[in-house]
């Protein structure tokens, strides 16, 4: 018998699987995908396991294509006009995408079966950099770099022992009480002088390093671009 929460999110619109798919995603938005079977997707869609066969071969069909959905939301880089503009975008995107879809992360690029959004995005990052002028080694040097810093930095905000700066106090004071700070001075320094100032959010961090990196990228194409010339 179903729980209240499956029964509550039951679907009766025409199973397709498009609606396999977004049940499954909304699943693993609430407990993750490892306890995601093809039992209780069918029960919160109010079918028959064997029904899901009909719209999706199995679950790795399913991941796949949760997959893909997600790729779908991340806003996809333009290739006309300032590409650190684009590259920004997209960065601070696809990190939003990530959050709210916590299970991603540790399947992203991971599949060995994209589906069409997936490639759509990565051509698009792909044609984005090379319009900006970047050489097909550089883009690809770019992308790997971006995304090694997304993917990285999302993974490590999601594993934080704190959430708000309230709870960053908490933590802070419960390592200041334990440590000897007198061994620690330089720790201590950027807990106090930094992360507990008024104002101080984590996320922040993102924006600083990914500027970082933008204006690393900007100076390695224009020096590609004066060797080209010379």
């Amino acid at each position: 018998m179903a729980d209240s929460a499956g029964s509550g999110d039951r679907t009766r619109q025409p199973l397709t699987r498009s609606v396999v798919i977004g049940v499954a995603i909304k699943l693993a938005d609430a407990s993750g995908v490892a306890g995601l079977t093809m039992r209780k997707l069918a029960d919160h869609l109010g079918v028959e396991a064997m029904s899901l066969y009909h719209h999706v071969a199995n679950k790795d069909a399913i991941l796949d294509g949760m997959l893909d959905a997600i790729f779908e939301e991340i806003e996809i880089p333009v290739g006309t006009g300032d590409w650190k503009d684009a590259m920004r975008r997209r960065a601070h995107s696809a990190r939003d995408v990530m959050l709210a879809h916590r299970w991603a992360i540790g399947l992203m690029e991971s599949r060995v079966n994209p589906g069409p959004a997936t490639l759509k995005h990565h051509d698009a990052v792909i044609g984005c950099l090379r319009a900006g002028g970047f050489s097909i080694a550089l883009a690809a040097h770019a992308f790997s770099l971006l995304d090694s810093y997304i993917y990285g930095f999302v993974l490590q905000e999601l594993n934080l022992p704190f959430t708000s700066s309230e709870e960053l106090e908490v933590v802070a004071a419960g390592i200041m009480e334990m440590m000897p700070v007198d061994q620690y001075p330089h720790f201590t320094e950027m807990v106090v002088g930094h992360a507990l100032k008024p104002g101080y959010s984590y996320a922040n961090e993102f924006s600083y390093g990914l500027e970082l990196i933008l204006d690393g990228l900007e100076r390695s194409l224009g020096e590609s671009e004066q060797q080209a010339k010379a």
